[in-house]
């Protein structure tokens, strides 16, 4: 039984099985469909690795298409992980899904993808750290206008419906609806995740570091 520091929260993963064609594929053709695919499979790899180091808190894989995948089982055979399902026909509906089952049994629930190699272990404890009775939201924003991790205490189903994923006004648009409703939210240091050429570089160039 592993000695966690907050065993009352529960650190969500989201990541797709690593299948060439069907992953970075922003990526292609800067990369052939097999490198995006690796990178990808570093990528997530390098984030379970960060969100496993320091036993923080129980951390959960939740994995599309299926849990069946070779990296997933795999992965939850060399890390102190969970596999859990993604359920929904979109992004918002699996996030939202995903971090309503974890409130049912963690008292904070913290929801991170796997391409941002910014996102350090003090980040993921700072997230956890700023929920509390009177913030219910915590976000890390994104330098592209999106954001890279969120966590919450409870459920917050607006914050996933009818937002525009993958688009830079997310995050502003993220704002606004907390604000409209009477949100109160954190938000962590500004990040970078690896979508494009030009994030490529910077992993590249940040690994040489």
């Amino acid at each position: 039984m592993l000695n966690y520091q907050y065993p009352d929260t529960v650190l969500l993963i989201f990541c797709k099985a690593p299948i060439a064609g069907q992953v970075k594929t922003r990526l292609i053709p800067t990369l052939t469909a097999e490198q995006a695919m690796q990178l990808h499979i570093e990528l997530s790899l390098s984030t379970l690795q960060r969100a496993t180091q320091n036993t923080l808190c129980p951390v959960q894989l939740w994995c599309t298409p299926t849990m069946n995948h070779a990296f997933f089982t795999t992965a939850v055979h060399d890390y102190p992980i969970t596999l859990q399902q993604q359920q929904g026909n979109d992004l918002g509906k699996r996030m939202n899904h995903a971090l309503c089952t974890a409130l049912k049994d963690y008292k904070r629930a913290v929801l991170i993808g796997c391409d941002c190699p910014s996102l350090t272990s003090q980040d993921l404890a700072n997230a956890i750290t700023a929920l509390n009775d009177k913030i219910t939201v915590v976000f890390a924003p994104a330098e592209d206008g999106g954001y890279v991790l969120i966590g919450l205490n409870r459920p917050h189903p607006e914050l996933f419906h009818n937002m525009p994923w993958s688009n830079e006004r997310l995050m502003q648009k993220t704002r606004t609806c907390c604000q409209q409703q009477g949100i109160i939210y954190y938000e962590l240091a500004i990040q970078w995740d690896v979508d494009t050429p030009k994030d490529l570089a910077r992993y590249y160039q940040s690994k040489q570091v």
